[in-house]
């Protein structure tokens, strides 16, 4: 790929961000962006003066690429006008004092404006005539819900008309894709009237576009808009202004500012990196890409870390299922457990006693090192390993929930399985695992869409269908995400609402799904070991009615709590373990034929199934010793 002549300004809006200006400032320099946006609320209520406001964003490294919003100008009654100048200037001597020199001019939603494009483009004019003469740029948007102006084209036939070169547009993506605005006149805008570019993605929702602008927004890549397709637009026209990104959302205004500041630049240098692989070759042209995504071929292991308590509970489940503990670490408190592909570390090191948790997910790369540096340069954290001499030098970094994420080459000469010393105990059952399915990982609503973001740019993964399940204690939204291959899958959850305390829960649960061929032998002897989660008669019963399965088949399913899905490619047979320790458990899955989900219908009565094995669990436990 050829170089880009210039590498295009990346910024953000204020407004994306939680905190005090000052908090927001810090976070978007931490973050690695160019500019910013500042928006007025944020202004109005900081302590600093425009002054120190301009030298704090020096410091820090930051343009003050845009001051906005700018409301309710155009087309009204003449007193309202010279009112609308006289707080224009105003705002002017602010920017002066900032160092901005673009105004963003939204179009009118006030009730007092009339339909006149050409007193619209007449007063705009006058805006101009005034700005130019304090060295400030007017950039016009059009609002989706604008009560005149709704449309980018008709935007610029108003600016075209104002016709002065201190007015120009500011063209935004939310606000043009949401209302389905054919993109093909944006080839005909000349770049030097681009004055400005946002960008924001959403998910696909019927609700007002208001509403739906306020409150969901997203960064891009998180949402349905095809904005590789849009930027590319723009960019094929010349302009060679900020990507700066603005993004209303309710989740991330409440959110750790610096953790959003790096979702949010990851997700601006993934959409260059998609223009730069799919776009046209003026726009190629003009972005920079990342080091390219080496294709993961698998799951290498994964590690469980356990107390000391939950440590025996893990291993007698893992044992049940097939696998055999065939390594243990030459330094560290890590058993090995493995069935063919299939691969799980315990990690015994973990202080609280009864505490499980999924505490790194291992991926296979034909280039460890190279993993490595397109994580770095996708602001993922570097995680520090201490080893000794000779022992695996894993690649790490961070996922935003905190599990630990390796690249390696298990079968290369001096891999990380040499760090373990045979156990000498028994090869694994005849029968069992074959590979790691998938791994699923609840997150905090505040790493959703971050964690989503970060497998797929990241990993290389391909979001698959979300899909939302009214779960016993209200309402779960989940993503899958996959290579090409479906050699690495990773589902997503997270509660939609977050739950109250009054039910014994278990927070953020995580589970790993070994892959089978012979699900019913497997939970067989899960059952003998007590280690079957049991699912009750109503489920089969319910399955008869909808499916009319064969008796024989039912009742085996019955009686060896299978759980059943089916799609137009295949079918889908899976059985689960309890909840281990505080939060993980174990699933065993069958895939027939080209059967691609993962049997989210049945989640409601999987949880249900683990509060009743919770409840009963808790009942048995014998009462603390108060003596």
């Amino acid at each position: 790929m050829t170089a880009p002549a210039h590498r295009p300004r990346l910024g953000i809006a204020t407004v994306c961000l939680s905190g005090t200006l000052e908090d927001k400032l810090d976070a978007a320099a931490a973050a690695g962006f160019d500019g910013v946006e500042i928006f007025e609320n944020d202004f109005v209520a900081a302590a600093l003066t425009p002054e120190q406001v301009r030298a704090r964003c020096a410091d820090l490294g930051l343009a003050i690429d845009l001051y906005q919003p700018f409301r309710d100008f155009e087309a009204v009654p003449p007193d309202l006008h010279e009112a609308n100048l006289r707080r224009a200037e105003h705002k002017f001597d602010v920017m002066e004092r900032l160092g901005a020199d673009t105004i963003l001019v939204c179009s009118t939603v006030s009730p007092d404006s009339v339909d006149d494009d050409d007193l619209a483009a007449e007063q705009l004019h006058r805006l101009a005539e005034r700005a130019a003469d304090h060295g400030i740029r007017i950039a016009y948007e059009a609002l989706a819900w604008g009560r005149h102006v709704s449309t980018y084209d008709h935007s610029w036939r108003i600016v075209r008309r104002a016709d002065h070169p201190a007015l120009g547009l500011c063209l935004d993506s939310f606000h043009i894709l949401s209302r389905g605005t054919d993109t093909a006149a944006i080839r005909v805008i000349p770049a030097e009237k681009l004055f400005f570019l946002q960008l924001a993605d959403a998910p696909r929702l019927h609700m007002d576009v208001l509403s739906w602008s306020r409150h969901h927004r997203l960064f891009p890549g998180q949402g349905a808009f095809d904005l590789t397709g849009f930027l590319d637009l723009v960019l094929a026209t010349g302009y060679t202004g900020p990507l700066s990104l603005e993004v209303f959302n309710d989740v991330f205004r409440q959110a750790d500012p610096r953790v959003a500041a790096v979702d949010a630049l990851r997700s601006l240098l993934s959409l260059q990196e998609s223009v730069a692989r799919e776009g046209s070759d003026r726009a190629r042209a003009s972005v920079g890409g990342l080091p390219s995504t080496p294709p993961v071929e698998g799951f290498a292991f994964v590690e469980i870390g356990a107390g000391r308590e939950a440590e025996p509970q893990v291993a007698a489940a893992l044992d049940a299922l097939g696998l055999a503990r065939t390594g243990q670490h030459r330094s560290k408190p890590v058993a090995l457990w493995q069935r063919g592909s299939a691969r799980v570390l315990v990690n015994g090191g973990v202080e609280d006693p009864g505490a499980t948790m999924v505490a790194a997910i291992a991926v296979e790369s034909p280039d460890p090192a190279a993993s490595a540096r397109r994580a770095e340069r996708l602001h993922a954290p570097i995680l520090p390993r201490e080893h000794r001499a000779g022992e695996a030098d894993l690649a790490a970094v961070a996922a935003p929930d905190g599990t630990s994420v390796f690249f390696c080459r298990t079968e290369a000469a001096e891999g990380w399985t040499a760090d373990f010393a045979p156990t000498g105990r028994p090869a694994a059952a005849d029968v069992g695992p074959t590979a790691v399915d998938h791994v699923a990982l609840t997150q905090q609503t505040d790493d959703f869409d971050g964690a989503a973001l970060f497998y797929r740019t990241v990993f290389g993964l391909h979001p698959e269908v979300p899909a939302e399940v009214a779960a016993p204690f209200g309402l779960v939204r989940s993503l899958s995400m996959t290579d090409a291959a479906q050699r690495v899958r990773i589902a997503l959850s997270v509660a939609a609402v977050r739950r109250g305390d009054w039910a014994p829960g278990v927070p953020h649960p995580q589970h790993v799904a070994f892959a089978t061929d012979d699900v019913e032998q497997v939970a067989r002897r899960l059952r003998e070991r007590g280690l079957l989660l049991a699912i009750p008669d109503n489920y089969y019963d319910d399955l008869d009615a909808r499916l009319a399965l064969p008796s024989d088949r039912l009742a085996s399913m019955r009686e060896h709590s299978l759980m059943y899905d089916r799609d137009e490619h295949g079918a889908f047979l899976h059985c689960y373990t309890p909840v281990l320790g505080s939060r993980v458990f174990f699933e065993v899955v069958h895939r027939i034929g080209g059967y691609r989900g993962y049997g989210a219908s049945n989640a409601p009565v999987r949880m249900a199934a683990h509060r009743r094995a919770r409840l009963q669990r808790s009942r048995r436990a014998p009462a603390p010793d108060t003596h």
